[in-house]
């Protein structure tokens, strides 16, 4: 069986594109969808004068990402409720062996740090993912943007200060992270208000996410007394059929909430000086079609 040169070069490139669209977008269906218009192009090229497929590559799927996601924001003003990105599964696997590089992927693809990006313009934004995800050196950026590099390290320096004064400084111990999960799980499925407030942070923040399409806080909750009589309420409610499954999102641990055998939600948690700092409940099924087979 003959295999296609160009298709071959394209699928082996294909987890770091998607990977690049993905935290721009932080949508799975608008990732794959960038992908493929990459894809498209890229069948389309004349690729004898490609000397860099990867970066040649990169370079069509950060800008049709920046395309997208200036169109996206107008879409966004407009969503119900607080928006957060698509929960994805993560499973860096032996693609990924170094530890350290591990940690910075799992980092950059967190529920939180995504939260971030989104503050960030979408210049400020593919600056941030190329640099800090990826690596990308800072000439091989401004190729990619059409910027000159003196402007690029301005942007990487706006962005990094960006993100390092607003993302949470939660625990990396991913064990440790999973033990206060399941532990917070435990005394909100129980109704156990004392074990809940013991784990919360006194400011702790419940961001639900349901785009009107399921129950969930239409703002953010916040103060530990506000959040746990939440969730005692929200599990006070019958629940037949209920399945509780742990998984690997975002580059952490997280519950799987299943109805009937359906994906219903994704909870996690940011975790910082042995308590809960921030609850993230994903419950858009638009957002969980990913974890129908899990």
């Amino acid at each position: 069986m003959t295999t296609d040169p160009a298709t071959d070069v394209f699928e082996e490139q294909r987890p770091v594109l998607t990977g690049v669209a993905y935290r721009m977008l932080g949508r799975i269906a608008d990732a794959e969808d960038v992908v493929q218009e990459a894809w498209l192009r890229w069948s389309a090229a004349a690729r004898e004068d490609v000397r860099e497929p990867r970066a040649f590559l990169v370079r069509i799927v950060t800008r049709l990402a920046i395309d997208r996601l200036r169109r996206l924001r107008t879409r966004r003003e407009a969503y119900v409720g607080p928006w957060l990105p698509e929960p994805v599964v993560t499973e860096f696997g032996p693609a990924v062996p170094d530890t350290a590089e591990q940690a910075v992927l799992a980092e950059s693809v967190s529920v939180a740090v995504l939260v971030v990006l989104e503050s960030l313009s979408p210049l400020e934004r593919a600056v941030f993912v190329l640099r800090e995800a990826f690596g990308f050196p800072y000439g091989e950026i401004a190729t990619t943007l059409d910027r000159t590099e003196a402007a690029v390290r301005q942007l990487a320096g706006r962005a990094r200060r960006h993100v390092e004064d607003r993302k949470p400084r939660y625990d990396v111990d991913p064990v440790h992270r999973r033990d206060l999960t399941e532990r917070f799980l435990a005394a909100a499925a129980g109704g156990d208000i004392e074990e809940l407030l013991a784990l919360l942070a006194p400011d702790v923040r419940l961001v639900g996410d349901s785009g009107g399409k399921a129950k969930a806080p239409l703002r953010v909750l916040e103060g530990a007394d506000k959040v746990s009589r939440f969730l005692q309420a929200v599990a006070g409610q019958p629940a037949p059929d209920l399945e509780i499954r742990s998984v690997e999102a975002n580059g952490g641990p997280a519950l799987l909430v299943l109805f009937g055998g359906k994906p219903d939600c994704v909870i996690q948690v940011d975790v910082r000086g042995g308590v809960i700092q921030c609850v993230y409940i994903v419950r858009n099924p638009d957002k969980l079609t990913g974890f129908s087979g899990a």
